[in-house]
């Protein structure tokens, strides 16, 4: 779970190309919300001033999360913009993304695409 989250707010984290499975986008969210309700909980206990933290945390998260929406949406053969429609994004976001490669990359779920093309031209 936190490699997930991990390989998306890190190495994707100005990625808006390629594709990205559901369980990376979701697994990304899950942390997230953890992460905030925890920030948000300390801050609660502690401090009320320490809410710029969660602030803080907040703005990191941001393009990261909106990275992933896009490759999600991309997964689905879908532009970018469908995840600026509230309803129909939720929708977008569980259900299975094409099999196979579509016009935004090679399918995420099938590790072993790459090794299928050796030797064709």
């Amino acid at each position: 779970m936190l490699e997930m989250y991990k390989k998306v707010v890190f190495e994707n984290y100005l990625n808006f190309k390629g594709r990205a499975r559901r369980r990376e986008y979701w697994m990304f969210f899950l942390v997230n919300v953890i992460i905030s309700f925890v920030l948000g909980f300390i801050a609660g206990l502690i401090s009320p001033s320490l809410t710029i933290i969660g602030n803080i945390y907040s703005l990191a998260v941001l393009i990261p999360g909106i990275a992933v929406g896009v490759r999600r949406m991309h997964d689905i053969d879908k532009e970018w913009w469908y995840i600026i429609i509230p309803f129909y994004n939720i929708y977008l976001l569980t259900i299975e993304g094409d099999k196979g490669p579509n016009q935004y990359g090679a399918d995420p779920k099938n590790q072993l695409e790459d090794i299928s093309e050796i030797g064709k031209e």
